[in-house]
């Protein structure tokens, strides 16, 4: 069974974080920098709080507040929702599904080791069927 560890071998794992401190602003200019979707929220090397695309359409745009003056604390997730390296693919797209999340952050030993979203999730286990689906043909049980 694939792990988160799985993903973050094949992804990599970088981290891209951003302080309670710095403005949405920021934070938004960072996310189009690196094509992604959500920042983990870190002060002093602990996990604070996740910001998503999602958080910022809800909190920012549809309350008519301004980016530049509106900080990351006042509109990130704080409640976080994390992964152990060692859980597995179907445990995260459940865990995914039922919070209706799309980005978690994976902790281990207390420190944020990387962050997954359902792409890769999907992803990964698009490619498990896909190999399970050629062992099986070769074995003569394809349709």
């Amino acid at each position: 069974m694939e792990t988160v560890r799985h993903i973050l071998q094949n992804k990599g794992k970088q981290i891209w974080s951003i302080r309670p401190d710095a403005t949405v602003l920021e934070a938004l200019r960072l996310m189009d920098a690196k094509g992604i979707g959500a920042l983990v929220v870190i002060q002093d090397n602990r996990l604070v709080g996740i910001l998503s695309e999602r958080d910022y359409a809800r909190k920012v745009i549809l309350k008519g507040r301004s980016s530049k003056d509106t900080l990351v604390r006042e509109i990130m997730t704080e409640r976080v929702v994390t992964v152990h390296p060692d859980q597995t693919l179907d445990e995260c797209m459940d865990l995914m599904s039922s919070r209706s999340i799309r980005h978690l952050p994976v902790v281990e030993n207390d420190q944020v080791v990387g962050v997954i979203s359902i792409r890769d999730v999907m992803s990964a286990i698009i490619h498990r069927q896909r190999e399970d689906l050629r062992k099986s043909e070769r074995r003569g049980y394809g349709g």
